[in-house]
């Protein structure tokens, strides 16, 4: 459930048609959600799983495939926007993020033109635009909330990239104050579950405590943003559905409930969260605490800034291939 009381909220990590017109207004009104985030993989999955796109295909002969795509994104985005304007307009967050083209997250100058052009298409203000924290990526962040478009940071897994994330949207959200401001936030999504799925079995195999180094490293990062005192800028934990039976479904939202945080999971893990009833925040953690864990994880012989890098890697390359998969199916 969203508990304003702390400022921590919860958005919904699906996007598809017939659910959208229907069960996601019920998930707003009861209070459970105030947001909702998609990325290339879900879309893709929507795309080519759900008949709700027939019609619109079938008026969409002929056009090539990422003009189908976008068609198809921008109505489902728009009417989640809709959906969410009540909630918008109170100052409860409200926000539906679409993400740029993911062969674009090299390309500073093609992510600003993408990210404008979406957001005008879409018109509606409680959008945000989900631009990858690559090197091209934190000035096209700069840019876009410069001009009062919202941002979601998406593929967030060291410190050093929400540092820089953080670097990039003070400045873009300064310009935009300095030219008569108006209402403009951003997040930062740091990518959760992914690190203990790479390192829990070489974890083990030291005799080191398991299911800790993503919880560990977003609550480092929720501490750096937390001090960085940017009311408008937040940490959103992202990959926080569980994978598998040797956690409880629910784990990496209990463990991260934090005040001035999102958390953005599938319907079924938030439905596990409602279902344990949380109500006290788990962060912040005590910084020393954080650097014990990693100080004994490097004594081991695990380099972070080596999984870090992966991590990013591989990231991208989900969301590249899971596009062009789509794109190939609307061909």
């Amino acid at each position: 459930m969203v508990n304003r009381d702390i400022g921590f909220s919860l958005w919904l990590d699906f996007v598809e048609r017939d659910y959208l017109k229907n069960a996601f207004s019920s998930l707003i009104e009861k209070g459970i959600i105030n947001g909702a985030t998609s990325n290339p993989a879900i879309f893709a999955s929507a795309i080519t799983t759900s008949p709700a796109y027939k019609e619109q295909l079938e008026a969409l002969e002929g056009e090539s495939a990422k003009k189908k795509y976008e068609a198809l994104a921008i109505e489902d985005i728009r009417t989640a926007a809709q959906k969410l304007r009540g909630v918008y307009d109170e100052g409860n967050d409200g926000y539906i993020s679409i993400e740029v083209d993911p062969f674009l997250s090299h390309d500073t100058k093609g992510t600003i033109e993408e990210g404008k052009r979406l957001f005008a298409a879409i018109g509606e203000p409680n959008v945000m635009i989900k631009i990858p924290a690559t090197e091209a990526g934190y000035d096209a962040m700069t840019e876009l909330l410069s001009t009062g478009i919202s941002v979601n940071a998406t593929l967030v897994f060291s410190p050093k990239q929400a540092k820089r994330c953080l670097k990039a949207m003070k400045k873009g959200l300064d310009a935009f104050e300095a030219s008569g401001g108006g209402r403009c936030e951003a997040v930062i999504s740091v990518f959760v579950s992914r690190f203990d799925r790479m390192l829990d079995a070489d974890l083990a195999a030291e005799g080191l405590e398991v299911s800790k180094t993503g919880i560990y490293n977003a609550a480092k990062i929720y501490n750096l943003i937390e001090a960085h005192h940017t009311p408008a800028v937040r940490t959103l934990f992202a990959s926080t559905g569980v994978k598998g039976d040797d956690l409880p479904a629910a784990y990496y939202m209990q463990e991260l409930l934090a005040p001035h945080a999102v958390n953005t999971a599938p319907l079924a893990t938030i439905e596990a969260y409602i279902a344990t009833e949380p109500n006290s925040p788990k962060l912040p953690i005590d910084d020393a605490v954080i650097d014990g864990y990693f100080t004994k994880l490097a004594d081991n012989g695990f380099a972070m800034d080596e999984v870090y890098a992966q991590l990013l890697k591989e990231g991208l390359e989900a969301f590249e291939n899971a596009f062009q998969e789509m794109l190939d199916r609307l061909k």
